[in-house]
């Protein structure tokens, strides 16, 4: 047998140990009963090694070393004496670290899972049953360690600041859906949910992350930013824990980082066009430096300052990703440099720029694995390439000069070179050559600087708005201007502060420059925090006059002028947004204020609908037609007796929240009521205006029926009504003010009737026929008058049949018409006469032709007719008046006389 020392199986172990926790074993080891055991006897299944200060110890158990943080066992995949032979076949090395539990959450889900789950060799050969036991193994095990001590392990101490099972950022949204199924206690369990509705948002997002493009993660990091505000700033149960927190925006920042990561690692970020891969880097960039900017506004600024939770810690930035991003930022540098030098430079001389030549140092890099072994090969990689560039630099920096003295002249022009060039003035060859140019800048800096300081002094102290007051913003309240205002004027000069440390920080007049800016900035934040303190002690004396705030009354009718009025100021809705947005740009409100508005905004939406059903009450007679008044008397008696509940005084209050939100139900169904019916009989009557109008234009003389027929409608539209629950006498008003439009259109049509009465009679056929011996009318003329003069008087007396749409007993307006128009009745009649008197006159006009007819024509032959030549001239006579006969109209048989006639 082999001693010790010389022993492979005990030399593979102890080595293994000493790696592990680095440390050399104690000689003594070799010795050692627990590992002798676990070696020669077939039945000893584990040896664990724990450390002891510098020490190591053996044992055959694990169960006693539960409490260590840091196990390291060996065990055996079948009962066997360990062999040199078998000892690579028949060993195997765990490190337990923490717990238990969590190492065998991590190998199932790290290691096991994923092959057998995945995997399509062993998936195939992996019963599904077994395949369901670990994924639900995974998933308990998973619970255990993100819980780290709550349900049932609490008992050993552990709590919520317990954070090493988050690992991504599921785990935490996990651990809060568990906990709120899991907890004893309900309001735990609440508060548990509270936080799992807050991060749904955005936990579907991070379970499905590799499958978003780059954009959607863009969005994501603002989704959550905000959603790890709200979570902050939640009052409604106890706060959310800073530990939790601190790593939650880690695990976050590992999330984004590795998306990264993965997004960009398909690029040849050095060998590709730089246009191909300048916006995935750029973007890459921005979602890291987005994040970082995020955690450490939110907790250097807007939470250090949020009075009902505020961060104790220090501003956290999630440090890998801080390092990921500068990497980034690096390489895009790089590459801007390499562009921009190419463009600047001549042809000839470009091909000492190649990508290949100039980026060969940075063969074999990966530029996304940052971490400390890496960058002390990727510091050497960038020294080499500054070292290549250095030649084409010292080209470049002569056309620079030749830029920035073209436009020495215009301050505006000589910055915006600066900016577009400032990646290759940051160069150490070109910042040298254009020394004299930086030294011009910075002095073009100073005086601006210098200008906006008297700008600043001279607005000051005037109002939004004036001439010399601030610059005017729009929709913003007076503080929230002032200080819109002044934190433009800060961002200027910080952005000069900027360029100046970017391009200028070697110059002599630097330090005098960055002196000026800080007492600049000094004074500018001063105003700002004036403006806003002023405001604060504004406020609280605002708040301690009663009638700024919320009365106890909800709200209450003033007898004077009967109007109601809610008691909800107008300066909430103000201090509201001011507060909101004063907020939102960073200040800590004070408790009083905060307290102020967060009641003003708990009773904002009921306040808003106060003030409407208020509105709507004061204004309701407006909107009523007048002559309807009577019919929506009931419903609006029901919707003041709603507002009186109790009389003058009403008994509701802003303390009482859910009868609050009762009674506000009870008024806006009151107040919809009385609009629906208002509007619908508005309806009624903007349909009756067309009918009447129509009405107005159709002729009484020849379309009486239209006028029947319309009528009838109108008289159907009062019917309807009542049918629905209107009283007749609640209506009495509508109806007698559309008699009176009635009337208005039927006395239009009277008096235009009456002008063409004479002419628009029906058709009377009258026959002149000889007859007895005379010549005669048929029917005779008497008849024929009494008949036209019956039909005028018909018309004439229309208004003392019309009813309009009056009910029985009601008084009748309509008979009056015929006396107002009386004055029209002679004309009428004056024009009757003179139409009788020609029809008379055709009857003379035909005397003539029947005079043969009424004498004895036998005597008249005998006396006048003695000689032939008496016959030949009667005849040719005859014949004559035979032929002029025949151009008589056929009237001379049967003359018809046509007179119009009145309905």
């Amino acid at each position: 047998m082999p001693h010790g020392s010389d022993d492979v199986r005990k030399k593979f172990i102890l080595t293994t140990t000493g790696n592990f926790y680095g440390l050399k074993p104690s000689s003594s080891l070799t010795d050692s009963p627990e590992l002798n055991n676990f070696l020669d006897d077939g039945n000893e299944f584990v040896l664990s090694v724990s450390r002891h200060d510098n020490d190591l110890r053996l044992s055959n158990k694990v169960s006693f070393l539960l409490k260590k943080k840091n196990v390291l066992v060996f065990f055996k995949l079948r009962p066997t004496v360990v062999t040199e032979d078998n000892l690579h076949h028949s060993l195997l090395v765990s490190s337990m670290l923490e717990s238990p539990i969590n190492t065998l959450y991590q190998a199932v889900r790290q290691v096991f899972a994923p092959v057998l789950l995945k995997d399509e060799r062993w998936r195939s050969a992996f019963d599904p049953k077994l395949a369901g036991l670990l994924s639900e193994l995974e998933l308990g095990l998973g619970s255990v360690v993100r819980q780290s001590g709550t349900q049932p392990s609490a008992k050993k101490g552990c709590t919520e600041e317990d954070v090493l099972g988050i690992l991504t950022p599921s785990d935490e949204f996990q651990y809060w859906a568990d906990l709120s199924e899991s907890a004893e206690k309900s309001s735990l369990r609440e508060r548990s949910q509270h936080f799992t509705e807050h991060f749904k948002p955005i936990q579907k997002e991070y379970d499905g992350l590799d499958s978003l493009s780059m954009s959607d993660v863009m969005d994501l990091v603002e989704q959550s930013r905000d959603a790890l505000d709200d979570i902050w700033r939640q009052t409604d149960y106890d706060p959310y824990p800073e530990t939790r927190m601190v790593r939650l925006m880690d695990v976050i920042g590992g999330a984004l980082g590795r998306f990264v990561q993965r997004k960009l690692s398909g690029l040849k970020i050095f060998e590709e066009p730089f246009v191909l891969v300048r916006e995935n880097l750029r973007t890459g960039f921005a979602i890291c430096e987005q994040w970082v900017v995020a955690c450490e506004h939110l907790t250097g600024q807007v939470w250090e300052r949020h009075a009902p939770h505020p961060w104790k810690g220090n501003k956290h930035s999630p440090e890998t990703l801080q390092c990921l991003a500068n990497r980034l930022n690096e390489v895009v540098t790089l590459r801007v440099v390499h562009e921009k030098l190419l463009c600047l430079l001549p042809g000839a001389k470009q091909q000492a720029l190649t990508v290949e030549r100039v980026f060969e140092p940075f063969s074999g890099l990966n530029p996304l694995h940052y971490n400390p072994y890496t960058e002390p090969l990727w510091r050497a990689a960038v020294a080499q390439f500054e070292r290549l560039m250095a030649p084409s630099e010292q080209e470049v920096a002569g056309r620079l000069k030749s830029y920035i003295a073209d436009v020495q002249d215009n301050p505006q022009q000589l910055l915006q070179v600066f900016l577009k060039h400032k990646e290759l003035i940051r160069r150490p060859t070109i910042r040298k050559e254009l020394q004299s140019e930086r030294e011009t800048l910075l002095a073009r800096l100073l005086d601006d600087n210098k200008g906006l300081k008297t700008d600043f002094e001279t607005r000051c102290h005037g109002s939004p708005g004036d001439k010399s007051g601030p610059l005017i913003g729009r929709n913003l309240p007076e503080v929230v201007n002032k200080i819109v205002w002044v934190r433009q004027l800060l961002h200027k000069v910080e952005d000069s502060v900027r360029l100046a440390e970017a391009l200028l920080s070697d110059l002599s007049g630097f330090k005098g420059f960055l002196h000026f800016c800080d007492d600049l900035l000094e004074i500018l934040r001063a105003y700002e925090q004036e403006q806003f303190e002023d405001w604060s002690r504004d406020i609280l004396s605002e708040l301690t006059d009663p009638k700024s705030g919320i009365s106890n009354r909800v709200m209450e009718l003033d007898h004077d002028d009967g109007r109601l009025k809610i008691q909800y100021s107008d300066r909430l809705v103000s201090l509201l947004r001011e507060v909101r947005q004063l907020s939102a740009l960073g200040f800590s409100i004070p408790a009083k204020i905060q307290l102020a508005a967060n009641t003003a905004d708990k009773f904002y939406r009921q306040a808003i609908v106060l003030k409407q059903v208020a509105h709507f009450y004061n204004t309701i007679d407006q909107q009523m037609i007048p002559s309807q008044r009577p019919m929506m008397l009931n419903l609006a008696l029901a919707f003041e007796h709603v507002i009186k509940k109790t009389g003058s005084k009403l008994q509701i209050t802003w303390d009482n929240p859910k009868e609050l939100e009762v009674y506000i139900g009870k008024l806006q169904a009151a107040a919809e009521k009385l609009s629906t019916e208002n509007r619908k009989l508005r309806k009624w009557h903007t349909d009756f205006i067309e009918k009447v109008v129509t009405l107005m234009n159709v002729d009484l003389l020849r379309h009486q029926q239209r006028w029947k027929d319309g009528l009838q409608e109108l008289r159907a539209g009062f019917a309807t009504l009542e049918a629905q629950g209107f009283r007749s006498d609640d209506m009495r008003a509508w109806r007698q003010h559309w008699n009176h439009q009635l009337y208005k259109a039927l006395e239009h049509q009277y008096q235009t009737g009456l002008e063409a009465l004479n002419k628009n009679l029906p058709e009377i056929h009258i026959d002149l026929t000889f007859k007895q011996g005379r010549l005669q009318f048929s029917p005779p003329f008497e008849e024929v008058r009494a008949r036209y003069f019956r039909e005028m008087k018909r018309f004439i007396s229309i208004p003392n049949q019309f009813r309009g749409v009056s009910t029985q007993g009601e008084e009748l307006i309509f008979n009056i018409m015929i006396d107002r128009n009386a004055s029209g009745f002679l004309t009428i009649f004056s024009k009757a006469e003179d139409l009788f008197s020609r029809l008379e006159a055709i009857q003379h006009k035909f005397k003539e032709w029947v005079v043969l007819g009424q004498t004895d024509l036998e005597k008249l032959i005998e006396k006048h007719l003695s000689s032939v030549q008496d016959w030949e001239r009667n005849f040719k006579a005859l014949k004559a008046k035979g032929k002029e006969s025949e151009r008589l109209p056929s009237d001379f048989v049967c003359y018809k006389l046509i007179v119009n006639r009145v309905l």
